[in-house]
C-alpha cells in the first residue's frame, strides 16, 4: 500500500508540478485527486478483497401435527375434541411468547398454505401417521427442529405403523379419543371373486364384527340396488368377536354389478357408518381360453401355469411337441408360445395353428428361439443377436405405458427379482410398437424392451424376451409367504391386454385400473385408430359419464403421443357408465365401457382408540403421552427442555474490484477534477 501511494504521488507530482493558470490551493485539490485515484488503481491490482460475515439466528421450532382424520371426531366426545383444540392454540401462544416459532401440520396439507388451528376440519378420510411424521422429518431437515406435538387417537388405517420408523425428534404425543369400547355392529370384510360367469352362481362371505351384542342375532341382508336378494339371521356367540356369513346367487347377464351387503341397525348402536359394504364383480360370458406351448419342458412352463390357474378367469391347455401333442380343431383366445419358432422346426405345427387362426399370442423368447423366424412373424420387434452374448437383467416399469398401471408395491417387487437372461443385440420397436417393460442391468435402467406389445389390432402379440421369468415367481413367492402376486398379475394382465379390442375399434377407452377408490385420482387411457389401424395422436375426444343417479358430467380431451391418461379426479362410491366419442379421418367413432369406484369407509371400522401407540412414539423419542386436560403441564416441559436457538453465521467473499460502486466513485472524482481544469483553465 505505501508502493500504491508512492506511485500516486508522483503521478500526481509530474501532472501538477509545473506552473498553472489556477491558484495554488486549487492546484493542491487536483493533485491530490489524481493522487487519491492513481493509488486506488494500483491498490486494486492488488487484486484486494472484502469478507462478509452474516449471522442468523433461527428460533427453535415446535410443529403440531394434527391427526385430523374422520374418526377423531366421531369417536372422541365433543367436550374432550373441543378441550384438545383449545388447548392447543393456547400452547402454541404460551411457546410463541417464549421465542418459539410454532407451525401446524395435518394430514391433509393445502399445497402453499401452511394449516392454521382456527380452521381445522376433520374430515381425512383415512390416517398414516407415518406419512404425517416422515413429512415433517423431511420439511424441516437441517431446521431447528425442537419437537412435534402429536395429536391423535393413535388409530391408523393407511401406510405402516410410525412406531417401525426412525423419528430424530421428540414426539410428544397428546391422546384424543375413546379407548373404551362402543356397543356397535360393523361388517369388517367382503370375500368374493371379482369376475363371475353369466349362469354361474358365485359367493359372497360377510365378516360381522360385534361389540355389546354378545348372545344375540344381527340380520345381514344382500342388495341390489333397492331389492333384497337375500337376507340372513346370524347369532353372535358370547365369547367372541366376529362371525362370518355367507350369500350364494346366479350370475346375471354380463356387465359390471353393484351389490351391498348391509347389517340392520338395532337399538343402542353407536353408529350406523360401518354397517354396509359394497361389493363390484364384472359378470363375463365365460372363460378365457389359453394355450400355453413350449419347444421343451422348462421352468417357466410351470411359473406361467400356477400365474393362470390362481385365476378362476382362465382354461389352460398344455402343448408341447413330443410330450403332449396339440389336438387339431383346437381354438384358443390367446396363445403363450414359449421359444416358439424354435430351432430346428420344433413346434411348427403349434405355430402354424395359431397363425392360420390369428389367435393373439405372448412370444417368450429364449436358447431355442429361432430369431430369424421370429423377426418375420411381425410381433412390432426386431431381434438382432450379438453372437450368443445375453443380459442378465430386471424388469423396469416403463411409465408412459397406460394400457394398464403399475402400482408401486409392483414395482418394488420387480426391483428385487433376481437378473434374468435376455438376448445381447439391437432390438428395434416397430410402427404402433410399445414397451410395457424395460431392461434393468444391475443398477442401471436402459431403454431397451423387455416386455412388447405389438402386431395388428385384431391379431395382438406380445415378446417376453426372457425363458427366465420363472425364477421371479419363485423369489417373490419365497419373499413374500408363497404370494407371488406382482409376478401373476403382470401375466394376467398381459393376457387380457391381448385379448381386448379383437373387434377391430378405431376407439378404445378403457379405465387404467379394474376399480378406483373414492379418494383415488380416476384415470382413462385412449387409442385412436385410423382405417388401416395405425395410432393416431392428439385426436380430439368426448367423453360423457353418468352415474347412477343419470347425473352427467362432460369433458374433453387428446391422446398425447406420451401416453397420458386423462384425470377426472376423485368420484364418490358408485358404477359409472361412460360414452366416448371422436372423429377419425372424416368417420364418426364412438366406444362406451363402465368403471367402478369403491367406498372405502376405513374411519368408521374401528371405534376404539390406540392410546398405546402413542405412548410407544413418545417414550423412544425421550417424552411421555399426555392428555388434554395436560397442555399446561405439555407446556412446562418443553420449556424445561431449554432449547436454544441456532446461531449460524456464513462468510461471503468479493473481489473489491466487482463492487459496481467503486468504478462509480472513481469515474466522478476523475470527472471532477477533469470539469475543474477544463473551468478554471479558460477563465
Amino acid at each position: 500500500m505505501p508502493l500504491c501511494l508512492l506511485v500516486g504521488a508522483g503521478y500526481a507530482a509530474l501532472q501538477y508540478s509545473a506552473q498553472a493558470p489556477w491558484s495554488p490551493r486549487l492546484n493542491y485539490a487536483l493533485a491530490a485527486l489524481r493522487l487519491a485515484v492513481v493509488s486506488f488503481l494500483c491498490f486494486l491490482l492488488l487484486a484486494p478483497f472484502v469478507k462478509i460475515t452474516t449471522t442468523r439466528t433461527e428460533a427453535p421450532t415446535v410443529v403440531l401435527a394434527v391427526d385430523n382424520s374422520q374418526s377423531v371426531e366421531l369417536f372422541t366426545p365433543k367436550p374432550v375434541l373441543s378441550q384438545a383444540t383449545t388447548g392447543l392454540a393456547r400452547l402454541a401462544e404460551t411457546l410463541r411468547a417464549k421465542g418459539f416459532t410454532v407451525e401446524t401440520r395435518t394430514l391433509t396439507p393445502t399445497p402453499g398454505r401452511p394449516a392454521r388451528l382456527d380452521s381445522l376440519r376433520f374430515a381425512a378420510p383415512a390416517t398414516d401417521l407415518d406419512q404425517l411424521l416422515a413429512g415433517t422429518r423431511e420439511a424441516y431437515d437441517g431446521r431447528n427442529l425442537a419437537g412435534v406435538v402429536l395429536v391423535s387417537d393413535g388409530l391408523v388405517n393407511q401406510g405402516r405403523s410410525p412406531v417401525y420408523s426412525a423419528f430424530n425428534f421428540p414426539i410428544y404425543g397428546v391422546a384424543v379419543g375413546d379407548t373404551i369400547p362402543k356397543k356397535d355392529l360393523r361388517l369388517t370384510g367382503l370375500t368374493y371373486n371379482r369376475v363371475a360367469f353369466s349362469g354361474n352362481r358365485f359367493p359372497i362371505e360377510a365378516e360381522l364384527s360385534f361389540v355389546g351384542f354378545a348372545g344375540g342375532a344381527a340380520t345381514v341382508e344382500l342388495r341390489d340396488g333397492n331389492r333384497v336378494l337375500d337376507s340372513r339371521r346370524v347369532a353372535m356367540p358370547a365369547g367372541r368377536r366376529r362371525v362370518r356369513t355367507a350369500f350364494e346367487i346366479t350370475a346375471p347377464a354380463p356387465g359390471k354389478r353393484r351389490y351391498e351387503v348391509r347389517v340392520v341397525p338395532q337399538a343402542g348402536e353407536f353408529t350406523e357408518l360401518n354397517n354396509a359394504r359394497t361389493a363390484f364383480i364384472e359378470i363375463v360370458k365365460g372363460k378365457l381360453r389359453v394355450l400355453l406351448a413350449g419347444a421343451a419342458p422348462h421352468p417357466d412352463l410351470k411359473a406361467l401355469r400356477a400365474a393362470i390357474l390362481a385365476n378362476d378367469n382362465f382354461d389352460l391347455t398344455l402343448a408341447l411337441p413330443g410330450v403332449a401333442p396339440l389336438k387339431a380343431p383346437a381354438d384358443f383366445d390367446v396363445a403363450i408360445l414359449h421359444q416358439l419358432p424354435a430351432q430346428g422346426g420344433l413346434g411348427n405345427e403349434i405355430l402354424a395353428q395359431v397363425k392360420a387362426r390369428r389367435t393373439p399370442a405372448l412370444y417368450i423368447i429364449g436358447a431355442q428361439s429361432d430369431l430369424p423366424a421370429y423377426n418375420r412373424l411381425g410381433t412390432g420387434l426386431t431381434i438382432q443377436p450379438r453372437g450368443a452374448q445375453t443380459d442378465e437383467v430386471t424388469p423396469l416399469p416403463n411409465p408412459g405405458f397406460a394400457r394398464f398401471a403399475t402400482d408401486e408395491e409392483s414395482a418394488r417387487r420387480f426391483a428385487a427379482y433376481p437378473p434374468a437372461p435376455v438376448p445381447f443385440g439391437d432390438l428395434r420397436l416397430g410402427a404402433g410398437a410399445e414397451a410395457a417393460l424395460w431392461q434393468q442391468v444391475g443398477r442401471v435402467p436402459t431403454q431397451k424392451p423387455l416386455l412388447v406389445f405389438g402386431g395388428p389390432p385384431d391379431a395382438r402379440q406380445a415378446t417376453l424376451l426372457t425363458d427366465g421369468s420363472w425364477q421371479w415367481r419363485l423369489s417373490e413367492a419365497v419373499e413374500h409367504d408363497d404370494r407371488p402376486e406382482a409376478y401373476d398379475r403382470l401375466i394376467i394382465r398381459t393376457l387380457q391386454l391381448l385379448t381386448q379390442n379383437a373387434n377391430k375399434k378405431r376407439l378404445d377407452v378403457y379405465p387404467t385400473q379394474d376399480a378406483f377408490g373414492t379418494q383415488d385420482d380416476v384415470t382413462l387411457g385412449a387409442e385412436t385408430y385410423n382405417a388401416v389401424f395405425e395410432r393416431l395422436y392428439n385426436q380430439k375426444i368426448d367423453l360423457t359419464l353418468t352415474d347412477a343417479q343419470q347425473q352427467v358430467r362432460r369433458f374433453s380431451f387428446a391422446n398425447p403421443e406420451d401416453g397420458s391418461p386423462l384425470h377426472l379426479g376423485p368420484l364418490p362410491a358408485g358404477l359409472y357408465r361412460y360414452q366416448a366419442r371422436a372423429t377419425l379421418g372424416g368417420q364418426a367413432q364412438q366406444d362406451v365401457g363402465e368403471l367402478v369406484v369403491q367406498a372405502q369407509p376405513l374411519e368408521a371400522l374401528e371405534s376404539r382408540a390406540d392410546h398405546n401407540l402413542l405412548a410407544q412414539l413418545a417414550r423412544r423419542s425421550g417424552s411421555r403421552l399426555y392428555y388434554p386436560t395436560q397442555f399446561d403441564k405439555l407446556a412446562q416441559d418443553i420449556l424445561q427442555a431449554n432449547y436454544k436457538p441456532v446461531i449460524s453465521a456464513e462468510e461471503d467473499l468479493k473481489d473489491l474490484i466487482n463492487l459496481k460502486w467503486i468504478f462509480f466513485v472513481i469515474l466522478a472524482f476523475l470527472t471532477v477534477e477533469w470539469a475543474v481544469r477544463k473551468y478554471s483553465g479558460s477563465v
